[in-house]
């Protein structure tokens, strides 16, 4: 059983992704408090479902492309029962992770979505920083640029361990509406990093609170 905040289908809006219809299954419970985090709703609201109720749900949305996200999803041990039932079901499964808990038993076959936590979440002291050396090589790292501390942090871990060179994609996410998307981009230019720029498209298309979309 797992405790789910949300099912629904909507667009992706971040990773090498973005842009593809997708169903999100946004399970309840984060032991972070990341102070940037928008979708505090997700703490403690949820329902119990069985894995089969979860992957029904999915099912009916008939698509392909699948998010396991949170909250943390990898707080609640059925989570990789869930990960293998969608696979078993031929979905393409994506999980979004917080970076701090031990990634190793992680369907090889799920893309890993890792958020390394830069000193303006306020949380960076709980990376698990052993996490880097488990990713494959369609897996990919996120980042969350509050300010050019931040940036620099971003920059000197990324270089530090080559992570375009473990992964598919590296992403530079500004915090939405803090830090200017144009300054972000002059700088990784600037540096010349080997980077993807993130926007959450959604809040563009859907607005900054939108719920299940």
């Amino acid at each position: 059983m797992l405790t789910v905040n949300e099912i629904f289908h909507s667009i992706q809006g971040e990773s090498s992704h973005a842009g593809r219809p997708c169903v999100f299954v946004r399970l309840t419970g984060c032991n972070l408090r990341c102070v940037w985090c928008d979708t505090p709703y997700a703490f403690e609201d949820g329902q119990r479902f069985s894995i089969d109720e979860i992957v029904r749900a999915v099912d009916a949305y008939n698509c392909p492309l699948v998010e396991i996200t949170g909250g943390e999803p990898l707080l609640q041990p059925d989570v990789y029962r869930l990960m293998d039932s969608l696979l078993e079901a031929g979905k393409t499964v994506l999980l979004e992770t917080g970076g701090h808990i031990d990634i190793s038993d992680v369907p090889p076959a799920v893309v890993k979505v890792v958020d390394v936590k830069c000193p303006g979440s306020g949380e960076s002291e709980h990376n698990a920083w052993a996490n880097l050396e488990r990713l494959a090589a369609h897996d990919e790292v996120k980042f969350v640029i509050r300010d050019r501390a931040d940036y620099e942090f971003a920059r000197d871990v990324l270089r530090r361990h080559e992570l375009h060179r473990r992964c598919a994609a590296v992403l530079l996410s500004p915090v939405h509406r803090v830090l200017d998307p144009l300054q972000l981009a002059a700088w990784s230019l600037e540096d010349r990093l080997p980077v993807r720029l993130q926007l959450q498209l959604h809040k563009y298309v859907w607005g900054d609170d939108a719920r299940g979309v």
